[in-house]
């Protein structure tokens, strides 16, 4: 899943392209008395195949107030279509607060960890013996916002519809339910004259049968993502639908401002008795994109009347040690199975001594300093496609030992490449002064590291960008990057979506057979079995072709004012857990 529009790019940009492979001693100003150490995510989650609503009540919870979130550096989705949804910000603030799918995630209270509960299915799912069919029953006591009950028919039309790449490309359903659900070669959605009724989604009355290509033991898993959930038969046509969906969960838009506001209000239609894990505690929510960190940080610590019912889904790195103190148990470090990474262009740079090169000039600490980042905690060194914590991964190093900034090896190795003074040409985002700060520090590296150096200011979404093939500034391009969070805790959604051939965020255009030949076969493998062919094939990557350059392993770090209530995080989504928020009155 894309950090957001390129945190995956546009808040993380100079941070995406320049997080990573050298963490720093933990001893600077910035991190002072404040957090000091990474912390791992888990390698998998619990399921709770027979949880029911309504949710568990969140310990000390009230009922009423408004809650504002800021989120700084980042301009949020650009529309809020279900089906269009693989962002980190967007995803987790629409499946926690206005739409339902099969399954979904809710934090346990005693261990604090995220579990996978039914939400409009009964249960997780009931498989065939060799996970090629899967059986989900639609609940049938939970509706839309006008009240209309939710059908299994409107779920088969939300599958069928991520089929659609023509009105939804780059998103989640042509990396899952395109290479694992049975619609037929060459089945394009419910739209156009290729579209149609998918013969591999069979409902009878509220139980709804999926047949699978393949083998697919994680269907409850893609259960959880809005492209598993339904979408009206009517009324739905994209690109309208997006700037005003339909809610079927526990508030409905009242407004939304594509790059600055998003309002949610009580839908009064949502029966709590029917969903096991969401809440309806705060009288509204407002969203406030592309904030200003600044500012934001300075309403955190004003603990005035806007302060203390106020959330940031970021803490700027010179204020972390003041926010820790004056927040308390309202300063989060979250955790999730988050990689950054850069991605030369395969089809370019064609020689991994260059693509080594890159990854010694590349000057990590200082770029995630300007960048405002805090080493050692929101950032330390990577080194593989697998997070740490993620089943099968194996720890090693591209070339025998960690990059880390070095101009006089990446000089070496472009001399022995015959590459010396190589242009590398990179766009990156000059919308806030962390990211221009952040981008000079990059430019700095590599120069020293006897690069040339064209770098190109960019502020609109550039996952669009790298995926036009067509587009004049983009045929420029030989360096670009991209952020990646699992979707569940499973090579599967790290892998395939950032090296497979065709792939939306395989951004370095890699193309290697023998890797795309494992990458189909290792799903056909027994279950038992997959976890280690993940791990062995992304050492095969790493060490014999280095497409991509893993950089930085994340952390995040979120606040909350003094008023806010049941404040915590989601490892499942790398975010905030907006479920379980309430204003305390």
């Amino acid at each position: 899943m894309k950090r957001n529009k390129t945190l995956a790019v546009v808040a993380g940009f100079a941070m995406a392209g320049s997080l990573a492979a050298c963490g720093g001693d933990g001893g600077d100003d910035n991190a002072g008395d404040g957090p000091s150490e990474f912390i791992e995510a888990g390698s998998g989650f619990e399921k709770i195949a027979d949880a029911t609503g309504p949710a568990p009540e969140v310990e000390g919870s009230q009922v009423g107030g408004d809650i504002t979130v800021h989120v700084p550096l980042d301009p949020g989705p650009e529309n809020l279509d279900p089906t269009d949804g693989w962002s980190v910000l967007g995803n987790s603030i629409q499946q926690a607060l206005t739409h339902r799918s099969l399954t979904q995630y809710r934090r346990n209270a005693e261990s604090g960890d995220m579990e996978l509960v039914p939400d409009l299915a009964t249960d997780l799912g009931t498989p065939n013996d060799d996970y090629t069919e899967w059986k989900f029953t639609v609940r049938d006591d939970a509706t839309w916002e006008n009240g209309d009950p939710i059908t299994a028919d409107e779920v088969k039309f939300g599958i069928e519809r991520s089929f659609d790449v023509e009105n939804f490309p780059g998103t989640p359903g042509q990396e899952y339910s395109v290479k694992n659900i049975d619609c037929g070669e060459g089945y394009t959605g419910p739209y156009g004259d290729k579209g149609g009724d998918c013969a591999g989604i069979v409902v009878d009355g509220q139980d709804i049968t999926i047949k699978m290509t393949r083998p697919f033991p994680d269907m409850d898993f893609w259960g959880s993502f809005m492209a598993m959930g339904p979408i009206p038969l009517e009324g739905s046509e994209p690109p309208a639908y997006g700037a005003k969906p339909l809610s079927n969960g526990p508030y409905k838009i009242q407004e939304f401002r594509p790059n600055e506001t998003l309002v949610l209000v009580k839908n009064p239609e949502w029966k709590p008795e029917s969903d096991p894990a969401r809440h309806q505690y705060a009288d509204s929510w407002t969203f406030k994109f592309d904030a200003d960190q600044e500012k934001v940080d300075a309403i955190l610590l004003s603990d005035s009347a806007e302060s203390q019912t106020a959330v940031s889904n970021r803490v700027g790195a010179t204020n972390v040690t003041k926010a820790q103190g004056a927040l308390g148990d309202n300063f989060i470090q979250q955790t999730g199975q988050c990689v950054s990474y850069l991605a030369p262009d395969y089809s370019k740079i064609t020689d991994i001594k260059i693509r080594k090169a890159i990854a010694y000039a590349f000057d990590y600490e200082n770029i995630w300093l300007a960048g405002g980042q805090v080493p050692n905690v929101t950032r330390i060194p990577a080194s593989t496609i697998m997070p740490p914590g993620m089943s099968g991964r194996k720890d090693y190093q591209p070339d025998g030992d960690q990059f880390t900034f070095d101009p006089e090896k990446a000089k070496e190795l472009l001399a022995e490449a015959g590459a010396e003074n190589y242009k590398l040409s990179f766009i990156y985002d000059d919308s806030a002064p962390e990211l221009v700060d952040a981008n000079a520090q990059q430019v700095k590296g590599f120069e020293a590291a006897g690069f040339e150096v064209e770098a190109i200011a960019y502020q609109e979404d550039a996952y669009e960008l790298f995926g036009n093939k067509d587009n004049p500034i983009n045929k420029k391009l030989n360096l670009r990057t991209v952020n990646w969070c699992s979707d569940w805790p499973s090579a599967y959604t790290m892998i395939p979506p950032l090296v497979s051939k065709g792939s939306q965020y395989n951004t370095a255009f890699f193309d290697e057979q023998e890797v795309q030949d494992r990458i189909d076969e290792i799903p056909t493998l027994p279950l038992e079995e997959q976890a280690g062919a993940w791990g062995d094939l992304d050492e095969m990557i790493g060490t014999e072709y280095l497409p991509i350059i893993p950089t930085a392993y994340r952390n995040d770090l979120f606040g909350a004012g003094s008023k806010i209530g049941g404040f915590t995080g989601d490892a499942a989504m790398s975010a905030i857990n907006y479920k379980d928020l309430y204003v305390i009155k």
